[in-house]
This record gives C-alpha cells, structure tokens and sequence, in this order.
C-alpha cells in the first residue's frame, strides 16, 4: 500500500513506518471487530447508555447493568427502606448482563437508590455505573444515584450548532469556583453571571472542568466516579443542558474537559470493585492503579470497557449537546509509564514499545465515533510528550485528535521569569517556543491554565509580582514591580496569542490578573471557600490595576478576530535581534512588533516590510491599558523607499519603540 501521508509528510518518521502502519490498522480491524465487520456504525455501537442503566418505558420502569462476576444483584433505595427484597431483584442475561423490569408506581423522580451486588464471598452497596444522576447528602455525605424523570424535562432550543474555529478561543472554567462567594457555584449562577462576560471579553468557546461526577471536590473533578452523571453539587441536569443552550445562543462553543485516563478508586462511589472483582474496568497487577495520580487505570483491550467510554463520549454529544472533548490525561494513556521519567529526545521514543497500542486504539476510535456522531464536533488532546501525529487525521495515519495542547509554552514562561533576568530573554528563543508544533498539526496556545493556578505552583502575574499585588495594584500606587508586571503580562499573552495555528486559551480571571490561586475546601484550610472562586469585584473596580489586563486581553482578541481565518494566515518572522532584544512578525496585513528590552527605548527602529501605511491598532503601553502612553497612536507609518527592495515591493518603516512594550500596526489597503 501507498505510504501514509503522516510519513510522506515527515521523513524522520520513515524509519517507524511499521509502528505508524501497524497503529493504523490495529485500529481498522478493532473497528470492524466492534462493528461485527461493518454491519452496524461505530455510532449505533456506542450506544450502551441506551440499553443500560434506569430507563422509563411506557409502562414503567427497567433497569441493566454489566456485572460479570456477581452472583445476585438487588435494586435498594428510598422506595423499598434500602432492604434487599427479592421483588427488586436482578435477573442475569446473557454476557455478564443483569435486568429488571418494574412496574410505573415501583420509581418515582428523585427517589434515591443503589445496587446491592453479591459475589462469591462477600457483597457492598453499588452506585450504578451507567447511572445519569448521583447526589450526596448534605448531613452524611453518602453518595446516591437518583431517578431523574421530571414531567418536563428541558427541551433544547438550539437545535444544531456549528463552533467558530477561525480562531477557537477558549475561555476554560469551573463551574463552582466561577462564583464570587465563598460557596460552590452553580449552573445557573454561571448561565447568568459569567456566560455574558466570556462573551463580552471575545472568547468563542467554553472548555467545562469538572462535568463528570467526582466524590472530592477539591480533585479538580479528575477524580472521577460516575462518568455519565454531570455533577450534582452544581445543580441538575436540566439546568446544565439550559447553561448549554444559553451559551450556543450566544454563540459560544461548550467544550467538556472529559476524563477516561483513569478513575477514582473508591468502591461504594465508583468503579473500584464494582462487581467483587478487581479488573472489571481496570488493569490487573501492577497496571492496575497509577501511583502519581492515586487512581486507577482502565483496561482499554477490553471490548466491554472500549463500549462504555465510547458509549459515554456519545452519550454528552447526544444527551447534553457538548460540542466537543478536551481529553485530560492523554500522555499517560499512550505510554506504559504513563510518560514518567521518560525525556521524549527523539523519534525513536514514541515507537520503541513502551507504548500502549490498546490506548492508542481507543483514542483513534473515540475521535473517529466523535467526528461521526457530530462532524463539527471538536476533540483536543492534553498531550507533553509530542506523540507525533496525534492531531493528525486517522486516515493520514493519526489519531485524528482536531488540536493538541501547547504545553510547552507554559513551560517556557515559567523557566524563562524564574530563571533569567528581564535582560536574559531573547526574542529568537520567545519566537521558536510559541511556535514550536508540528506543520500538520493544530494546536492550542496558552501561558497559562488551570495547571498554573492551583496551590503549589503560581500564575504569571503572581510571578511577576508576587505580594505587591495586594499592597500596590491601586491606579497611581503602582510600584516598579508592579509596573514590570503589567507590561509582561500583556506582552507574553500578545506573543502567545498572536503566533496560534489553531486556537488559544485563558484559564477563568488569569485575562485580568487573578490575584489569587486556587485552593479547594479542604481539611488543610479549614473546609474555606474562600480562595475556590473567583474576585469578579477587581477586575470591575476601575479604581484598580486588573481592569487595565481585562480590557487589554478584550481588545488583544479583537484585534486577532479583525484579520478574517486568521489561523491559516502565513506566520512570517519580519526581525529578530537578541542584542536589542527586538521580535517583530507579520500576519497578512498584521505587524506584530515587541521590545523586550526592560530599560531600552528605541526610536526610528526600521523594519522592511510590504510598502504602505500602517496604523497602530494595538499599544501595550497605551495609558487605557496601564501604560505610560509614550506612543502617540494616532500617527500614520508609511514606509521609506529603498532602491535596493523597490523589485521586491518593501521599503522600511521606522518605529518608536518604549521599553518593555509591544505594538500591533495594520496596513491600509
């Protein structure tokens, strides 16, 4: 067969053409074994949640579940006084598969219940594993599943949808940190309070942490139990599906940060033991649980596990409309270190047989039945290894991911303010960085996310400026720090954002300066809320610095949604000079142009560029963004004719450049 485009695209990737083949059709046959040889679609494979779980029928109630290694099984709950009672006992079918069938009056909305399951030598209380609905109570703090049939379920209004990907600019929140209270927020608070700033502020789409329910609140919601259950501590399901619908009405893409790296550990709230046995869903031996995350991982060379994460995928596109996947944890699927120790130098580290092909062949399937169900649908890899190919299309011999995270660019900014002096950077090693990805592969660019807000680690704006945050963010007493904070943190956001290939994303409040990290209720902090949300009142305080970053990060977006598919416009470096500590590049009719330097200014510096005029459109240094306002933007830059460039059509444009500043000029048509 002919080569692959993948390798006919990259020669260094020749010598692993038998590993990128073999990934390829692995994927293919597994399809087909999956599909009982293409008899039915992957999509009408994926279709567990529809036979499985607690569903109505017309005349009452029936119920399955996968159990393989039970021996009995009972339906317990508020409707019998949670007593094993042989009316609600299972039959077993064929398979491993157990069923019950009641009659209307047996369940009724928002009654609670469990399985008690029963297995060669002991027996536990169960939550459902295809249940849609758990809820913990306030006093107790035990988990149940829930009958969710109200009279009326919601009805979405936005019947189709198609995101805006030219640029994708995520906006990735928590839903019950976005509240400005010490409390856990809710659905409905963020549908009417943040959903219209995410808006104002330009972003196109939403990324959804913590959607999958998780029993500790503070794991970030990755430690996650009830897979096809949104969480309840933010309110129901209708509610979440309303939140979905009010953002496609404003034209807002609803991303889910989707977790099926691994699962939590627990047994009564999850998958742990779930019927008796210990590899249901999971590894045996030493696979069986990941020691740097405390959790367990998924056995993806099962069928039966491959059916219910592709099950579930299907199941929020269908059931919730999402748009789309951010996959977490994607490095330690691939590899059977889950990328541990592994440095990723060269090539021959992704084909050297520490890869686990059952994973990759999940990952291929789950974006092949994604793009099937919704061929608008879009999937993002949380990927640090490199894995080349990864958003690549399957049948180019990728794994057919639409982006992959930039994570080494959060990396560098990190490296770069903690280890070298403001008169250290370099704009050649600044400009290499942020575009650092494969030709063929999208990508998402960030400074930083949720990663760099948690306790433990620090935003780039407490890097920066650490505690004078708190004593001197006030217009007018504003120390030096303070200022070197500002400066950097527009003008690393600006080149991060303005050398995309695909899209770029800001963790909720890091767009004006979040003061704070995140710290969840925990018993370390005395169960507070107070730093497991977000301080909307600073950024609005026009008495403060954060308004100065909010309103720059509102109008850097503009200007990048101003040059029409700016994704695919050529990214051409125009100068680079490490002495002077000068970048500037040029995006059609965009000219990006910094100057790094912390003390030098520079006037009538000259760049060759396309003849014309050219306008400022963007000033980091502007007074409206907490500059100095040194550059008058209103004057007109027409280039200077040089004999020697006249054939080629650029003359020079010659610029006054302030300190620690950036700006962005369009050319007149």
């Amino acid at each position: 067969m002919e080569k692959l485009t993948l390798i006919q695209n990259d020669p260094w990737l020749k010598p692993y053409s038998d590993a990128i083949e073999g990934r390829y059709h692995r994927t293919i046959e597994k399809e087909k074994t999956l599909t009982c040889g293409g008899k039915q679609t992957l999509a009408e494979f994926a279709s567990g949640y529809l036979y499985f779980g607690l569903h109505r029928t017309e005349d009452g109630w029936v119920f399955r579940e996968w159990a393989p290694h039970a021996t009995a099984i009972y339906l317990i709950g508020t409707f019998n006084g949670w007593e094993k009672n042989e009316s609600y006992r299972l039959k077993p079918l064929d398979n491993g598969n157990w069923e019950i069938v009641l009659p209307a009056a047996a369940l009724h909305h928002e009654d609670l219940y469990k399985l008690l399951i029963e297995w060669e030598g002991g027996c536990g209380e169960r939550i459902p594993a295809w249940c849609r609905r758990v809820v913990q109570d306030e006093q107790t703090k035990i988990f149940s599943a829930q009958v969710w049939a109200p009279e009326n379920p919601y009805q979405f209004e936005v019947k189709t949808f198609r995101p805006d990907t030219s640029p994708l600019l995520i906006y990735e929140c928590h839903i019950g940190m976005a509240s400005e209270e010490e409390k856990t927020g809710t659905y409905e608070e963020f549908r009417t309070h943040v959903l219209p700033r995410i808006v104002k502020d330009g972003y196109n789409a939403i990324q959804i942490m913590a959607i999958q329910e998780h029993p500790y609140y503070g794991s970030f919601g990755y430690h996650v139990s009830s897979f096809f259950a949104p969480s309840s501590r933010f309110g129901t399901p209708d509610e979440l599906k309303r939140l979905i619908d009010d953002a496609h009405r404003m034209g807002l893409t609803v991303i889910m940060d989707i977790v099926h790296s691994h699962a939590v550990k627990n047994e009564t709230e999850g998958l742990g033991r779930f019927d008796g046995s210990y590899h249901q869903y999971f590894h045996t031996g030493t696979r069986r649980e990941h020691q740097a995350w405390d959790s367990l991982c998924f056995d993806y060379g099962k069928d039966e596990v491959l059916h219910f994460l592709l099950s579930n995928c299907k199941y929020w596109l269908e059931e919730y409309h999402f748009d789309g996947f951010r996959f977490d944890g994607v490095t330690s699927m691939l590899y059977y270190s889950h990328g541990l120790g592994e440095a990723f130098c060269n090539y021959a580290d992704y084909f050297n047989g520490h890869q686990d092909d059952n994973a990759i062949c999940y990952l291929t399937l789950a974006n092949c039945l994604i793009h099937e169900v919704n061929s608008h649908a879009i999937t993002i890899a949380e990927e640090v290894s490199g894995m080349p190919g990864l958003a690549a299309r399957f049948k180019d011999g990728g794994y057919g991911f639409d982006y992959r995270m930039a994570m080494n660019i959060p990396d560098y900014w990190i490296k770069t303010i903690k280890e070298l002096p403001d008169e250290a950077w370099k704009p050649s090693s600044i400009f290499w960085e942020v575009k650092n990805r494969r030709s063929d592969e999208r990508t998402i660019s960030y400074c930083e996310s949720h990663d760099q807000a948690l306790v433990g680690d620090k935003t780039i704006i407490f890097r920066l400026i650490d505690a004078d945050m708190y004593w001197h963010f006030k217009k007018g007493d504003e120390n030096d720090r303070a200022r070197r904070g500002i400066a950097l943190h527009k003008m690393i956001r600006l080149v991060t954002a303005a050398t995309i290939n695909g899209g770029y994303l800001n963790f909720m409040g890091n767009e004006f300066g979040h003061p704070e990290w995140i710290d969840f209720p925990r018993e370390g902090n005395g169960w507070s809320y107070k730093y497991a949300r977000r301080q909307w009142n600073l950024v609005d305080n026009k008495e403060l610095c954060y308004h100065y970053l909010g309103d720059f990060d509102k109008k850097m977006l503009e200007v990048i949604k101003s040059e029409p598919n700016f994704n695919d416009t050529p990214l051409q470096e125009v100068w680079h000079n490490d002495l002077d500590q000068i970048l500037a590049f040029s995006r059609n009719d965009l000219l990006f142009v910094f100057n790094f330097s912390p003390s030098r200014s520079f006037s009538d510096y000259g760049f060759l560029v396309p003849n014309g005029v050219y306008n400022v459109v963007l000033n980091t240094d502007s007074w409206e963004y907490g500059g100095f306002g040194f550059v008058d933007e209103n004057v007109k830059h027409a280039t200077l004719a040089d004999p020697l460039y006249e054939k080629e059509g650029k003359g020079w444009l010659k610029l006054y450049i302030p300190a620690r500043s950036a700006l962005v000029l369009r050319k007149k048509k």
